[in-house]
């Protein structure tokens, strides 16, 4: 019989206890609807969520609040201890290259909170190694590694930036694009091999296109795809980390 696993306040979850003491735990903070959580999950390890929405379609155990309280709280109780390892994507709205320009400042009456500095001085405090990921357009972090689709043979380019905090990896070289992203600009229509894994409209992907351009089948909530990361790449920072320190691996 499955164990029933409870996080907090999350949702309970069918795990066994074989597999939770095989495999290393990861905290994934802002874990959304676990594009990050599955590809860690698929390198080796155990994963908990924390996000502040409800997300029925996560596919992991999770905490409903916010993170930064939570991972407060863990710090502060010491039940940090139970992970080896912790992964952040704060909202990005602040600095990404497709908002930007609809921040306050910028005159169009919208705040975006910059969460990245908050949260890496908790992460600090944890002592455990850790990843910031973000997408192009913030300056904020260490751009220790940037991931695009391509390197996956992906139907997506959504390049994201991560900074590793206590761990390095090897930076694998960017691979020319095969062509463009397909949709309207300026009115007229690109064909390309790549989806636009954002908003809705402008020959933007149908759902179904999305979950296969982004290796995501869990969930086919748009919002929940366009903010996913593809779980490609944290499964190749998984592994990577795991390699490292292969004490922590698991058997594949």
């Amino acid at each position: 019989m499955p164990q029933l696993h409870v996080l907090g306040e999350g949702r309970m979850a069918p795990t066994t206890l074989t597999s939770h003491r095989a495999r290393p735990r990861l905290l994934d903070l802002f874990s959304c609807a676990g594009g990050a959580g599955m590809g860690y999950h698929r390198a080796g390890f155990a994963v908990d969520g924390c996000d502040i929405a409800d997300r029925p379609n996560y596919p992991f155990p999770y905490h409903r609040g916010d993170a930064l309280a939570y991972l407060a709280h863990l710090i502060a109780s010491g039940e940090i201890r139970r992970y080896a390892f912790v992964h952040a994507s704060p909202p990005c709205q602040h600095g990404c290259a497709l908002t930007v320009g609809t921040n306050a400042s910028q005159g169009w009456g919208r705040v975006h909170v910059d969460l990245v500095a908050p949260v890496r001085a908790l992460l600090d405090a944890t002592g455990l190694p850790y990843v910031i990921e973000q997408p192009n357009g913030r300056a904020e972090i260490r751009k220790d590694l940037t991931l695009c689709g391509e390197m996956f043979g992906l139907g997506v380019i959504r390049h994201r930036n991560f900074e590793l905090g206590g761990w390095t990896a090897t930076r694998p070289a960017h691979v020319p694009h095969r062509g463009r992203v397909r949709g309207y600009r300026h009115g007229r229509f690109y064909d390309g091999p790549y989806v636009a894994a954002y908003g809705n409209g402008g020959g933007k992907p149908t759902v179904a296109e999305l979950q296969t351009a982004m290796g995501i089948t869990w969930t086919v909530v748009r919002e929940e795809l366009t903010e996913a990361i593809p779980p490609a790449y944290t499964q190749f920072i998984g592994r990577a980390y795991l390699a490292e320190v292969p004490a922590l691996g698991v058997a594949s």
